[in-house]
């Protein structure tokens, strides 16, 4: 998008704003930073889109960063699938960084801040180093290791990285102010010791820098101009200069932080831990479930790039976190699977109809449109036979005036055939409907010119040749949650709001035309949604995810509610 496309947003206004200060656009450089404990979610999708986007605009590369200090949590299944989310959503990173890259520059820095007096080793718990640090209006108190003498200092924490003690015997503290009104300052940890693999390194390091030890200082050696966080990292902006002040050198680039607001989307939770929660208790089948809110899931139901980027820009860059309601992000996926997929017709809850003055083993082609929003996307050819499925609820009995669908005694047309009437119905012993008997006007067939193919009818129904029809497997996915804030409520767990009918799985009857269909096609079941093939899918067994229905049924829903 071009710079006068729209009006900046306000972290553009920064951007500008640098660029009048004293930085030319060759010192403009942005990342994004994920740490890899877990798969990208809808919220991520905005910085991706936020940073990568800065870069297109101004011309300026963007690194891809794995913030991975933490081996207890990440795994290079996590690296991968970042990537993967990445690049599908349509964007090229300049550099791949990995925060572990710089473990030995992070550890030669801190081992100059304790030389410098200005970090020390505490050899307290954890527990007791938070009980010391005070509270918001009281001040801390300080270690009492807090004037370990250098020597004593530089000993114990080349020990430390060498392996002599235990998880959780020392840490590394910076030496700041421990009066200071944000907690942050108060001495914060920068190492901890933890002896465990690392899915780079292995097994050379056992002391892991904290994040915001090592946030800063990667953005630093990587020359990042502009680091853009969350709300939740306000606080931290202060230490962020901090530990800035420490390294920079006046030749180079200082780095600056700013921040934008969260945005929360309703009947979802983005927490990693309640993700994985989910997943653990067997909630949903994977990260990439269909029903989950990461990048992995949409792209599994359906979702194309398109859509979450237009969604994204819809609902654009802030300083308030707000809650965004997730039928605005449905709505971009309808706006942009109207244009691109291929409409077809399959039948999911299927009710037999016979046109009983149809020649028995007659069957025709008739020419079907594949998509009226895309001229370009020409036609096919759809068997046409005596014996249909239509879908049950399009047939009554008896109806009112305002059941535009077949009953008995009146007329429908058939999508891209024939006007037909039902004349009787078939029962089983318990009153069920099971099979419709109708007539077919041979002479109203679609687009043969004829005066009755012309005649107006007020409904028109989809439908399936039986002998034609091959079956596939029909996932129709519905939100995960019932409540727009399931993780909202102080007093109920958010696993309270699940919705237990998030998934039913149908066996759908298909036109043929469907049968090579391959995973990952898009396509418009006529009448009923937009669906696509989920990677479960075999040559000998189709199988089709609901993307999303064609109209918002939730709304409805949550106006009687």
């Amino acid at each position: 998008m071009s710079k006068e496309a729209r009006s900046l947003n306000f972290i553009e206004h920064i951007v500008e704003e640098d660029l009048t200060m004293g930085y030319t656009q060759k010192d403009l450089r942005f990342r994004f930073p994920p740490e890899p404990n877990g798969y990208l979610h809808i919220g991520h999708a905005s910085s991706i889109c936020l940073n990568f986007g800065l870069g297109l605009r101004y011309n300026a590369p963007v690194n891809l960063r794995f913030d991975d200090t933490n081996p207890a949590k990440e795994e290079k299944e996590y690296v991968e699938a970042i990537k993967k989310d990445v690049k599908w959503l349509g964007f090229e990173w300049d550099t791949e960084c990995y925060a572990s890259d710089y473990f030995q520059q992070l550890y030669d820095w801190a081992t100059l801040l304790i030389k410098e007096g200005k970090a020390y080793v505490d050899s307290q718990s954890s527990e007791d180093i938070a009980n010391q640090k005070g509270t918001p209006t009281e001040p801390g108190s300080e270690s009492p290791y807090r004037n370990r003498s250098v020597d004593e200092n530089l000993s114990l924490f080349k020990g430390m990285k060498e392996g002599e003690f235990k998880d959780g015997e020392h840490v590394l503290r910076a030496k700041i102010d421990m009066s200071s009104s944000n907690m942050l300052m108060r001495d914060p940890v920068m190492y901890r010791i933890l002896h465990k693999a690392h899915h780079r390194t292995n097994t050379d390091w056992c002391i892991y820098p904290m994040y915001d030890w090592t946030h800063g200082e990667s953005d630093y050696i990587e020359q990042v101009s502009h680091s853009l966080c969350t709300l939740e990292f306000l606080p931290h902006r202060e230490l962020y200069d901090w530990f800035l002040d420490q390294v920079v050198s006046s030749n180079k680039l200082r780095p600056k932080q700013r921040e934008f607001a969260r945005r929360n989307l309703s009947h979802t939770v983005v927490s990693k831990r309640k993700l994985l929660q989910l997943v653990e208790t067997g909630v949903v089948e994977s990260w990439d479930d269909p029903r989950m809110p990461t990048i992995s899931g949409f792209r599994r139901r359906g979702f194309t790039p398109e859509s979450i980027k237009n969604f994204v820009d819809t609902i654009g860059i802030a300083k308030r976190e707000n809650v965004v309601d997730v039928s605005l992000l449905d709505f971009h996926v309808r706006e942009h699977l109207n244009k691109i997929a291929p409409r077809v017709m399959a039948v999911l809850n299927p009710l037999k109809l016979v046109l009983t003055n149809y020649d028995e083993g007659k069957e025709e082609w008739l020419n079907a449109e594949n998509n009226p929003e895309d001229s370009s996307a020409g036609s096919r050819k759809v068997p046409f036979s005596r014996e249909l499925y239509i879908e049950q609820e399009d047939f009554r009995e008896e109806a009112n005036r305002k059941f535009f669908r077949l009953k008995l005694g009146g007329e429908v047309r058939l999508k891209n055939g024939y006007i037909i009437k039902a004349e009787s119905c078939t029962k089983d012993d318990e009153g069920n409907i099971t099979e419709v008997q109708c007539t077919y006007d041979p002479k109203s067939k679609s687009g043969s010119g004829t005066e009755e193919s012309l005649r107006k009818v007020k409904g028109t129904l989809h439908w399936v040749s039986i002998p034609h029809a091959i079956t596939a497997e029909v996932r129709l996915y519905d939100r995960l949650f019932n409540d727009p804030t399931p993780d909202g409520h102080k007093d109920k767990d958010f696993m309270d709001f699940v919705n237990q009918d998030s998934l039913k799985k149908v066996i759908g009857y298909l036109e043929p035309s469907l049968k090579d269909s391959q995973i990952g096609d898009k396509v418009q079941f006529q009448r009923l949604g937009y669906f696509n093939v989920d990677q479960d899918s075999t040559p000998e067994k189709l199988v089709f995810n609901r993307t999303v229905t064609l109209r918002d049924t939730w709304a409805k829903l949550e106006q009687k509610s």
